[in-house]
């Protein structure tokens, strides 16, 4: 994979950068952690596109103790990902045989040049970056990330949005016969989310192909998958292959499925809370302790401005 290095976004430095094994044990650490904490079964997609998990309920309570963190074949057989299976530790395994080549994204609706992308073409057209962002998930942790991909507005810039087009509509795989999980009632298959178009705009928002300069695995979202940074992880849909320029606000799959809990916007934002934990403070994956949430994540600088007026307790 060839990766154009740029600096830090967020003046991250490198020592911060979760360790790939680290990052690889998250939801081991997070598990165990949290059952210490006393948490509570929550209806969050973060870590994967259709995920939920384990998530702390009320304050911050108690600190757990620093965990030993799983090997790497370990950690390959626990994750989050609900188009699998439901059963963390079957992530694996039901996606290990998960085919991302070829992989074709279409690219439609309200612009002059609609298209058809084929994953290797858009890997010569679009040279992948190295992105360093921090991660806040929706449940409370978070964890610093070096990311290879592009800015999502290269694309749309190569297929001329029209000046009707208002929101970016994003909408996962639907192969219920390879996502054994898809053929749950429990939600409304596929994974969809969205952007309003001055948000995917945005140069911190990027389509990602790979992480620690390796190529996506099937269990995180291959072969392409949204980071936007200054949201919650649950916006960031993973194995995309539509993305529609459209006029309305798009609904996602977990407004869908929990309109009272999750928003269209999911800015984190330590002054909101969850309806069933505070968002005033995280845990640093890999750490001990927690610390506070930062507004925007840490990326105010570059996004207030595009809520400037709105109530964000209300566009939540």
């Amino acid at each position: 994979m060839k990766i154009r290095r740029t600096p830090p976004w967020g003046n991250i430095p490198s020592s911060e950068i979760t360790p790939e094994q680290t990052y690889l044990s998250r939801r081991k650490f997070m598990r165990e952690a949290l059952f210490l904490a006393g948490g509570a079964l929550a209806l969050a997609a973060c870590a994967t596109s259709g995920g939920g998990g384990i998530a702390q309920a009320g304050q911050a309570g108690p600190t757990p103790e620093p965990d030993t963190l799983n090997t790497f074949e370990q950690i390959t057989n626990f994750n989050n990902y609900y188009e699998f299976t439901t059963d963390k530790e079957g992530v694996a395994s039901e996606a290990a045989n998960f085919p991302t080549s070829p992989w074709q994204v279409s690219v439609e609706g309200m612009v002059s040049k609609p298209g058809v992308f084929d994953i290797d073409q858009i890997r010569k057209q679009f040279p992948a970056e190295e992105r360093i962002y921090r991660l806040r998930c929706v449940e409370g942790w978070s964890m610093v990330i070096p990311w290879q991909g592009f800015p999502l507005a290269a694309l749309l810039r190569a297929v001329e949005p029209t000046s009707d087009a208002k929101y970016v509509k994003f909408t996962t795989i639907y192969d219920p016969a390879d996502m054994p999980g898809q053929n749950s009632p429990f939600f409304p298959w596929p994974y969809v989310e969205g952007l309003r178009l001055d948000e995917a705009m945005n140069d911190l928002t990027i389509l990602a192909t790979g992480l620690y300069g390796k190529d996506l695995l099937p269990q995180n979202g291959a072969p392409l998958r949204l980071v936007v940074p200054w949201k919650y992880g649950f916006k960031s849909i993973k194995a995309i292959v539509k993305v529609e320029l459209v006029a309305d606000q798009p609904t996602s799959l977990w407004m869908a499925s929990a309109p009272n809990e999750y928003g269209f916007y999911a800015n984190v934002n330590p002054e909101v809370p969850h309806p069933r934990w505070s968002q005033s403070s995280e845990r640093r994956i890999g750490e001990s302790g927690r610390r506070p949430t930062l507004k925007f994540n840490g990326y105010g600088d570059q996004v207030a401005a595009l809520y400037a007026g709105m109530d964000l307790k209300a566009n939540y």
